[in-house]
């Protein structure tokens, strides 16, 4: 059976908690049975981890209603109750989502999984680690001269650098492409084939591949900002090399499509910067940022837009935003603002009204002990760098928190237009989809910006369209008209592998 809509008690009650838009909570707050509770395992894919949440909800008909009532009144009586509203039937329409992802699966090909490991990391031994991981560990101990050297501890493995002139603070492949020296090459290239070996190898296979089907745990909401996050299974991290297993069953295939640049988007129309709208539309934003004038080459606009999105005003970044605010100075004033907010301790929200958690007491404990008469230099800079580093977070979040809106306002809009396609016969059903989406196209992946929709052959075209004027309709939804387009990345092919 499929459900047609959803009120998810739980996710709307965390949201209306926080939100400052709730004028009189109707004792919603008070209602702490009902905070969201997530699974242990819970896995954050940004800085934003979700805040730990109490026990469970009542399971009584009369509290469910009681709490449906609560948020109700508590919406109507807000300052925003029609943002509010909206912002309710997305998050809830993205929990339905979620559970439909995990019954329909992600298609997913164990040959084409099993040949990738092989030809990169060759035949599987048992408990011992494949040959071309071995040949990759003596080649990175030959260059350390250590045939002892521990590779897998960070803190020894650190000391055996330091010992060959290699000073460096960690072993991320960032950090080592900065230097020069005989070790880096063959330890950035076992580093690489132990990530997939650990991450996505035969045994992430037989844990989470079955009957061709990848199945992941989505957590709607999972991260403060709105996003999504996954418990096990690593759905929010599949590398790009592993696309070539994502593969359409028989006689179906999949429509893959990303949005491009949806955060700087977004911000132009959060902010209603004509000028950034202007140089988004129908082109590569960043394209259009130079084009506008504002800086000389599209690696700079990328810097200096995700820069200002994201907190990072000095370096380069910080060399390139003055410009930015000459050429955008809606957008960029609307980041500033919520920047200050943040550094003064106050709280921001997102287009709908999804509102950031306040700080917590150790942050306000260093800004009220740098205000002391006695406070020292160091807690001066302490409370600066903390304020700094507040002011960041609440930067990227309303921009980030309203990107989530826009993508459950394009993933509901889609589901509805999926359904409305005509199933095609029993003799050409994906059966592994389960009995609901086995001859129907159904969404069987999402990740901030990108959907998998895994459709029969027939219906290919239809789905495409389908996907594009669902992203028309969500930023309509959401931004009315302001002249905005959201360009979509869309393929239809056999694998999600991309180019």
């Amino acid at each position: 059976m499929r459900v047609a809509r959803a009120w998810d008690l739980r996710l709307v009650h965390a949201l209306l908690r926080d939100a400052a838009a709730v004028v009189d909570d109707h004792g919603l707050r008070a209602a702490r049975a009902w905070d969201a509770v997530l699974p242990d395992t819970l896995v954050a894919d940004t800085l934003f981890d979700l805040a730990e949440a109490a026990s469970g909800p009542p399971d009584s008909a009369e509290a469910t209603l009681e709490e449906y009532r609560r948020q109700r009144d508590a919406i109507d009586d807000s300052a925003s109750p029609a943002a509010l509203r909206l912002l309710a039937a997305a998050e809830s329409a993205g929990a339905l989502i979620a559970v439909e992802l995990h019954a329909a699966g992600l298609p997913w090909s164990v040959d084409a999984h099993g040949e990738l490991l092989e030809r990169q990391l060759g035949e599987r031994r048992g408990q011992a680690l494949p040959a071309r991981i071995e040949e990759a560990a003596g080649r990175v101990r030959a260059a350390l001269d250590d045939p002892a050297a521990s590779l897998d501890s960070q803190p020894r493995l650190l000391k055996s650098l330091h010992r060959v002139g290699l000073f460096v603070e960690s072993t991320s492949r960032w950090e080592l492409a900065e230097h020069d020296h005989p070790v880096v090459a063959p330890l950035v290239s076992y580093k690489k084939l132990m990530r997939l070996y650990t991450a996505n190898g035969w045994t992430w296979m037989s844990e989470w591949v079955r009957d061709g089907r990848f199945r992941p745990v989505y957590v709607p909401a999972g991260v403060v900002t709105g996003r999504w996050a996954s418990s096990g299974g690593g759905a929010l991290q599949i590398p790009r090399q592993l696309r070539v297993a994502v593969r359409a069953d028989p006689g179906w295939t999949l429509v893959t499509a990303d949005v491009a640049q949806l955060e700087p988007r977004v911000l132009a129309a959060m902010a209603r910067d004509t000028a950034l709208a202007d140089a988004a539309r129908r082109r590569d934003l960043y394209s259009g940022v130079v084009e506008a004038g504002a800086v000389a080459t599209r690696a700079e606009a990328k810097i200096a837009m995700l820069g200002a999105m994201y907190g990072a005003t000095t370096g380069e970044s910080g060399r390139l935003l003055p410009r930015l605010r000459r050429t955008f100075p809606r957008a960029m004033a609307l980041v500033d603002h919520a920047a200050r907010v943040g550094e003064e301790g106050g709280v921001v929200s997102t287009w709908l009204g999804r509102t950031s958690p306040g700080p917590g007491e150790a942050w306000r404990a260093v800004q009220s002990r740098a205000g002391d008469a006695e406070a020292s230099g160091i807690d001066e800079t302490r409370a600066r760098r903390s304020a700094r580093d507040r002011g960041r977070f609440t930067r990227n979040f309303v921009v980030q928190g309203t990107a989530a809106e826009w993508a459950l306002a394009w993933l509901a809009d889609l589901r509805g237009r999926l359904a409305a396609l005509e199933p095609v016969d029993a003799a050409d059903a994906a059966p592994r989809s389960g009995p609901v989406f086995g001859r129907r196209p159904h969404l069987a992946f999402f990740l901030h910006d990108e959907i998998i929709v895994h459709t029969p052959v027939v219906h290919a075209e239809a789905v495409a369209a389908a996907v594009r004027e669902s992203a028309a309709a969500a930023g309509t939804l959401l931004f009315g008209s302001f002249p905005l387009d959201f360009p979509l990345d869309l393929k239809i092919g056999e694998t999600a592998e991309k180019a």
